[in-house]
């Protein structure tokens, strides 16, 4: 089958990676500039720092099985077991160089088509039926299927003109916001080790030491707002939302000189419920259909990479 994924976040990355074990003719189209979608990192300057996702947990085999090859390579390595005092001995995972570097490792960059930003899918009429992918550019990509992973938002308004009837919770789903804030300093933090603090405050999620976490050479902090500080701060000007996260984040910070913030606003960053199934597919005498994501497996990277691999079984029949 010719195949396109739509999305290059975990779960679309890794449904591309079955099919194309399987032989499959595979295209991945992504509206970023590079793979990974809330797997991000950034540099500024020598600084690095993660931005979306900041750990990861495994409580399934078939995640482990995922893993396997990239935590014997070294890539994925035990942060920490827990982010209090005593820890509650249950692993945290982080990646070297940042969390941007495992999707680069499971992306197939033949495959991989960034800044390409999908508009609509529509039927294909005659014989050999399927789908076409419309690219904003006014191309477009033709399909035997197709798999959507991007936040259901969006993958519900492409869908409309595939004379699909995707179910009204998954077209309903709506997810909270997170804004995050990007602190490289003159010195280091006063965050200890390991590097992380959950929920530190009534108004911040996370406040992470990138240097201590392991994957940054000069000291740099990024700070996630909870969902109902992004909320309200949503359409604040940028220079006050940076001037009150400063504000609320300045016990982590220490006394070293700020060099440098930068703003990060996650419009899609966790959906507020979850279908009971790993994937939706569309039924009937259409070309098959896929909806995938973590609003089906839950809202962790474990659950995307389950997503993908339910939503690549639920094409390939097994």
């Amino acid at each position: 089958m010719r195949i396109v994924v739509v999305g290059a976040g975990l779960a679309g990355l890794t449904a591309a990676g079955m099919f194309e074990r399987a032989g499959h003719d595979v295209a991945v189209l992504d509206k970023g500039s590079a793979p990974g979608g809330r797997m991000a990192t950034r540099r500024i300057g020598a600084a690095t720092l993660d931005h979306g996702a900041q750990f990861f947990t495994v409580r399934t085999d078939e995640f482990a099985e995922v893993l396997r090859p990239h935590l014997q390579s070294g890539l994925v390595y035990e942060w920490c077991r827990g982010f209090e005092r005593d820890g509650d001995r249950f692993p945290r995972y982080a990646v070297r160089g940042g969390m941007a570097q495992l999707p680069r490792a499971l992306a197939n960059s033949r495959i991989v088509r960034s800044n390409t930003f999908v508009f609509a899918i529509r039927p294909r009429h005659g014989a050999h039926g399927g789908w076409e992918v419309a690219i904003d550019d006014g191309t477009s990509v033709e399909a035997d299927a197709v798999v959507m992973t991007c936040p259901l938002p969006q993958s519900s308004s492409l869908v409309m003109t595939a004379e699909v009837d995707v179910p009204e919770v998954l077209r309903r789903t709506d997810y909270d916001r997170t804004i995050a804030l990007l602190v490289t300093l003159d010195g280091p933090s006063s965050i200890e080790a390991p590097g992380g603090l959950q929920q530190p405050t009534a108004s911040l999620s996370f406040v992470g030491d990138n240097m201590r976490k392991g994957i940054s050479a000069a000291p740099a902090v990024t700070i996630h707002a909870n969902a109902e500080w992004s909320k309200t701060h949503w359409n604040s000007a940028a220079d006050d939302v940076v001037a009150a996260l400063r504000a609320e984040a300045q016990p982590f910070l220490g006394a070293a000189p700020v060099i440098e913030t930068q703003l990060k606003k996650w419009r899609f960053a966790t959906p507020r419920s979850i279908w009971p199934y790993r994937c939706w597919s569309s039924t009937g005498g259409r070309a098959p259909l896929v909806l995938a994501g973590d609003a089906f497996a839950g809202p962790r990277v474990e659950g995307a990479v389950l997503s993908g691999l339910a939503a690549a079984r639920a094409l390939l029949g097994h």
